[in-house]
Parts: structure tokens; sequence; C-alpha cells
């Protein structure tokens, strides 16, 4: 099982696992995105996604277990000149303050079973009404594909899980199928992923 220590050793050199840009469904949202939103960047990494974030002008906490891929994600936001508040814990065990986001970006964050529902849950009670959750993650197709993702099948996402899930959001979109991944030298070529918009009912 991965650890943080694991992903520690992976940031630990000068550069980004995952590149510096954002996800591409991420960046897809922008016309959603309003200056002064709160968001929450859920294993964020070298700060990718959060940094990209603040610089739509949104108040961002940027969230990852490693200490190094955290310390990254703020040197990544100060040298753009961008506010972030990087904080370093394990996804399934923080203290998800009750509906303090407007969005959620749950990024490749690949969890067990049992971790997944417990950040799952912490999501949900986090969204604020109206709040949105932007997920992309691996499917069980992505295996044997080389453009990343988890070995353990059990880490996998699908649409059935996003639906299990995140029952209690609205679905806006939620599409399986292949993508093509230019995201640093982790993630490369064609890969096969669920993509979800999720809102809280206001």
């Amino acid at each position: 099982m991965s650890t943080s220590l694991a992903w520690d050793e992976r940031y630990a050199g000068g550069d980004f696992q995952f590149g510096e840009a954002p996800n591409l469904y991420l960046e897809s949202l922008a016309p959603r995105l309003r200056p002064g939103m709160r968001a929450l960047a859920l294993g964020d990494g070298e700060g990718r996604n959060g940094a990209w974030l603040a610089g739509q002008g949104l108040a961002v906490t940027s969230l990852d277990w490693s200490p190094v891929g955290s310390a990254k994600a703020a040197a990544l936001a100060a040298r753009r000149g961008m506010a972030m508040d990087c904080v370093t814990a394990d996804a399934s065990a923080w203290d998800y303050p009750e509906a303090s986001f407007d969005l959620v970006a749950w990024i490749y964050l690949h969890l067990p079973p049992a971790d997944r529902a417990a950040a799952a849950a912490g999501v949900v009670r986090t969204l604020a009404p109206g709040g949105l959750l932007a997920l992309e993650c691996f499917t069980p197709a992505q295996q044997g594909r080389r453009s990343g993702g988890p070995k353990m099948p059990e880490l996998l996402w699908s649409r059935a899980i996003v639906e299990d899930l995140f029952g209690a959001l609205e679905v806006l979109e939620l599409l399986e199928g292949t993508v093509r991944l230019d995201e640093g030298p982790r993630h490369q070529g064609p890969a096969e992923v669920v993509r979800a918009l999720l809102r809280k009912p206001s």
C-alpha cells in the first residue's frame, strides 16, 4: 500500500511528477469559477491544481499527506505570487469543516475503499449548499496501460462508486471513457477515467 513516505520520495526531486499545469478537466471548469470562491484541492501533491485555482482568484486550501509535496505546493504558489493555505493531512482522517467550501477538486486521489468512503463523507459535509465537486480518477479499464494509476484494483474508481459515495449530490456530469493525459512524467498517454461534476443541493 502506498504511504506518505513513498510520496515524499517521489516528490523529493526538483521535477514536478505530474507537471505544473492543472488537470485539463479541472481547467475546463473555469467558466464556473468566481473570484472569492473557497476551494479545497484534495490530494493536491505538488500543488498544480491548487495553485491554478488560486490563480483564478479562489481562496484555496491545498491538502496532501506528503509534507514534501505540501512544501512544493506552497513554493509553487509563492513563485506565482498566489496565497494558498497548504495543509499536510490524510484526506481520510482530516476534520472537514462543515459547509466551508464552494468547490472541492478530487483529482487522481485513489484511496482504499474504507478511506475513500471516509473522505467522501467529509467532502459531502464540507461542501457549502450549491458547492461543486469536480472529480477525475482512473477506472479498472486503466489496468495495463502505462499512463499512470494505481496497480491495486480496489483503489480504482467507477461511475457506480461515484453514485454510491455521492448519492446526496446532484449529478451535473458523470462520464467514463478514454482521455489523453499530458501531465508530467507520470501521466502520459491514453487513459481510462471517470469524470464527475456534482453539486450539493442548496
